[in-house]
């Protein structure tokens, strides 16, 4: 028996285009949409290396700020004067019948914001109280008040907002980035995730994994409290030396198992350990805040040593002027239902955004003062928003809380390719569904990818015989945020 003949007589046509190296169907596509020879660096040695986007790019890097649990929109940036003067009147029939929420049912009533809204910059983008921080970048800020998903609760609208699907399974937007674009510094990942508030998202390490196009492409989870990345440091009594001639052993296996088999997942491997080793060096770097002025901790309101938000986005700010491509904050506990003191609109947004909103704002002015915002997208939202009426469990309480709302919701762009000081879109007079200029999750994606200089159409990878993209079939750039 020839094990290596064995193999071959067991694959069909289709297992072998696609597992054939840089002739495989996916690289070739790659190369047909970079227009340049860059297919054997996908299935090759260096998957990381950087690609030039086929079309001019407005920007080079983005950081994507994830609310989990969906911010309150209408106590944002929402403003909606009719919706507060009809506060505890029953919900119009025409809003609410046949519909599903969440945790309510029947007839809610109808919940005016307690906040109280100005208009700030020179666009008057209209923001509640409980952001006055993002009062002080509204002139850097693109408002988006016309987002709307299909999903309502809240792992699938992420995976929807992520990944292009409400099902698990698909790459995530840092990954198809990746895949796309490579990293402009060989020595890091080119996605990198950084999560706060001690929980992941409900969508879990979907929202970041690979889905069924290479793993190398998947994004890093790297911590701001103790070690930088997990089982990366040299286990006891193995030093770097050592360390480098295991990892030369392994690259010789692996070299071998690719040169006879052909699998894309070992080119992968080999790739993965080489970024590991070389990660060594560079990360704890990159991570350690103390470098940073006490002036600039201020400013972020960081604590070096701490797990927060705050560091996470100083940490982002850090691995952006390193070269990475993607960097994605998760920070957990924006669910207000109201079924407690830190879920109610009032008190317990004031104090979720006291944390944020600063860190937030310091990002945008720091990226500007060193000169990455042109180049540079911020994305600030959360997968859904929440509902113009009481949340059913908690109509009674004293506490203040909306239920989950995928028709009309609210985000923020900032950066290169957006226009500053604008609102984009506008929901009824009651925030039930949006007015004008309806923005869909995948038009999101299709825009995010546009401004990189990715063409969501054409960036796509073969999988069970069918070609898949980010945003599946749908999407379109919004061109009415665009510069």
């Amino acid at each position: 028996m020839t094990p290596r003949i064995d193999q071959l007589q067991g694959q069909t046509r289709r297992h072998f285009l696609r597992g054939a190296g840089q002739f495989s169907l996916g690289a070739i596509a790659l190369e047909a949409l970079l227009g340049r020879q860059a297919s054997g660096a996908i299935a090759g040695l260096n998957p990381f290396a950087a690609r030039p986007s086929p079309v001019p790019a407005k920007v080079k890097r983005v950081i994507y700020l994830h609310m989990s649990g969906g911010p309150p929109h209408l106590d944002i940036f929402d403003y909606k004067p009719e919706l507060v003067k009809r506060n505890g009147q029953d919900a119009p029939d025409a809003f609410v019948k046949g519909k599903t929420f969440a945790f309510t049912s029947g007839v809610p009533k109808l919940m005016g914001t307690p906040r109280t809204f100005t208009r700030h910059g020179d666009g008057g983008i209209w923001m509640s109280d409980a952001v006055p921080h993002f009062q002080s970048v509204a002139g850097e800020m693109c408002v988006i008040k016309s987002m709307f998903t299909e999903q309502f609760n809240h792992a699938p609208a992420e995976l929807l907002l992520f990944t292009g699907s409400a099902r698990q399974g698909r790459p995530s937007m840092g990954s198809w980035v990746t895949y796309g674009l490579g990293s402009e510094n060989d020595n890091l990942p080119g996605f990198v995730v950084l999560i706060s508030s001690g929980v992941q998202p409900s969508g879990g390490q979907s929202c970041w994994g690979t889905g069924f196009i290479p793993s190398v492409f998947q994004g890093v989870q790297c911590r701001s409290k103790g070690d930088p990345v997990l089982y990366v440091s040299d286990p006891p009594g193995m030093d770097r030396s050592l360390r480098r001639k295991t990892l030369d052993a392994l690259r010789d296996l692996n070299q071998e198992q690719a040169e006879s088999l052909g699998h894309p997942e070992t080119a992968t491997r080999i790739a993965q350990y080489e970024l590991a080793f070389r990660m060594q060096a560079s990360v704890p770097e990159v991570m350690d805040i103390t470098h940073e002025s006490p002036k600039t901790l201020e400013a972020y309101g960081a604590v070096p040593g701490e797990a927060s938000f705050a560091n996470n986005c100083l940490l982002g700010r850090r691995l952006l002027e390193q070269g990475v491509r993607f960097v994605h904050l998760f920070d957990w506990g924006w669910d207000f239902h109201g079924t407690g003191p830190s879920e109610d609109i009032r008190g317990g947004l004031t104090d979720k955004m006291r944390r944020t909103d600063k860190p937030v704002a310091a990002l945008i002015r720091d990226l500007r003062q060193r000169g990455l915002l042109d180049d540079t997208l911020i994305v600030w939202g959360g997968e859904f928003g929440r509902t113009p009426f009481r949340e059913g469990r908690t109509s009674g309480s004293d506490t203040l809380g909306r239920d989950h709302f995928p028709d009309a919701y609210s985000i923020f762009l900032a950066g290169g390719g957006v226009k500053k000081g604008f609102s984009h879109g506008e929901t009824d007079e009651l925030g039930f569904s949006v007015a004008t200029d309806k923005v869909h999750v995948h038009d999101l994606q299709a825009t995010i990818l546009h401004l990189l200089g990715l063409d969501h159409e054409r960036l796509t990878y073969r999988f069970q015989g069918r070609d898949f993209r980010l945003t599946d079939v749908h999407g379109s750039v919004i061109k009415g945020i665009l510069t």
